[in-house]
């Protein structure tokens, strides 16, 4: 894990945003998981990132490592939070929701894969 993620990281933070995601986050070993549903990822998702709908969470949740950050991303932030906040009662103390979602990501012109 590459040291700006975990600078910037404490126990404390639950959102980042988009433009700390793409700065400090990004390309640092930071798993990248989006908990919309499958519908919504086709419309468009950012590469690398692992697709868990929220409702599957759960359920999948072994296939992230929670040695390691997690960054959540959905529509608008609203279930990345829910994901976020689950992950980290879970035991997973590098989850954060990126704040803003997909439409923070989309409106600062950042590569959307389909």
């Amino acid at each position: 894990m590459a040291a700006g993620a975990n600078a910037r990281m404490t126990d404390q933070t639950l959102e980042i945003t988009v433009s700390e995601y793409v700065s400090s986050w990004r390309g640092n070993g930071t798993q990248l998981v989006d908990v919309r549903e499958r519908e919504e990822w086709d419309e468009g998702h950012i590469a690398g990132a692992t697709l868990i709908p929220l409702s599957e969470l759960e359920a999948r949740r072994s296939e992230l490592d929670p040695r390691q950050s997690i960054a959540i991303v959905c529509r608008s932030g609203r279930r990345s939070l829910l994901a976020a906040e689950y992950l980290r009662a879970m035991g997973y103390r590098r989850a954060v929701s990126v704040a803003g979602g997909m439409l923070d990501w989309v409106q600062a012109g950042l590569p959307v894969e389909r």
